[in-house]
């Protein structure tokens, strides 16, 4: 499975906005040029880049020492950082169990980074993409009982898949596949206007300088909720990253064009 230094990708556009060194010239000229008109531009971009991730940390940790959850299913997960999911959820119960899934790669490159976590646990790594679910369930059993709530993990990853893809008819699957008690965390960047930024502009630039196949797909508050039908929303709901259970580290003050939520499946 071939990397093309010369194509963008989004997992690899996510970690220069992050600050990491994992992406090619490439991947920041495309960020650089899509993000100019992102709110507060590139800067903004990465300030919620940052919020994005932190989400991720206190979504995981809430639902490992609040929900009890012992296995993570994070779809989309990106290239390995120092607090990815089996860590973070480790920290709170050592036997969590985590399945990542990525289509990127370079991401593949580096998960041996995903694999090394507490001996009580395991952690296990997939080459798969969202809109092949059911793929994602056989492999998932592996290594998740799937008879037992999971946590299915949906960080940044739906608005790189466009309704012509069936992003709501893969989730629904997924969920449908999980046990009752079960938890879906998802964020996703909306189009919804703000400090007067274009924020459709941002997903045409990324689109035609990307060609990709995660073009982008930014949806409005009600289509980023769509993706949660059916299941009980946990407080405070459906909001700005930085406002989902904040714990002081979250960068205050600025308005964000990117939504988070939790859910519980009945």
């Amino acid at each position: 499975m071939s990397i093309d230094p010369g194509v963008a990708h989004t997992s690899r556009i996510y970690d220069y906005l992050l600050g990491g060194t994992t992406h090619f010239a490439v991947d920041r000229d495309v960020a650089k040029h899509a993000f100019a008109a992102y709110p507060g531009g590139v800067d903004g971009a990465r300030a919620d880049a940052r919020a994005n991730r932190a989400f991720l940390g206190r979504a995981v940790r809430y639902l490992a020492a609040n929900a009890d959850l012992h296995q993570f299913l994070d779809v989309g997960s990106g290239i390995p950082d120092t607090a990815n999911t089996h860590q973070l959820a480790q920290e709170v119960v050592p036997d969590a169990r985590v399945v990542y899934v990525d289509n990127d790669p370079i991401v593949l490159a580096h998960a041996h980074a995903l694999l090394a976590g507490s001996p009580e646990g395991a952690a296990a790594y997939l080459h798969g993409d969202l809109r092949r679910p059911d793929a994602i369930l056989a492999h998932a059993a592996e290594t998740l009982d799937l008879t037992q709530p999971v946590g299915l993990l949906l960080v940044g990853v739906l608005h790189v898949v466009p309704d012509a893809d069936d992003p709501q008819g893969s989730v629904a699957r997924l969920v449908d596949a999980l046990a009752p008690g079960s938890y879906v965390v998802i964020s996703h960047m909306t189009n919804e206007p703000l400090d007067d930024a274009d924020l459709d502009l941002v997903g045409r630039r990324l689109d035609e300088r990307m060609n990709t196949t995660n073009p982008p797909a930014l949806r409005n508050r009600d289509g980023v909720g769509a993706f949660l039908a059916g299941l009980d929303l946990i407080e405070p709901g459906l909001v700005p990253v930085p406002e989902w259970r904040p714990d002081g580290t979250a960068e205050a003050g600025r308005r964000t064009p990117v939504l988070a939520a939790v859910a519980r499946k009945r």
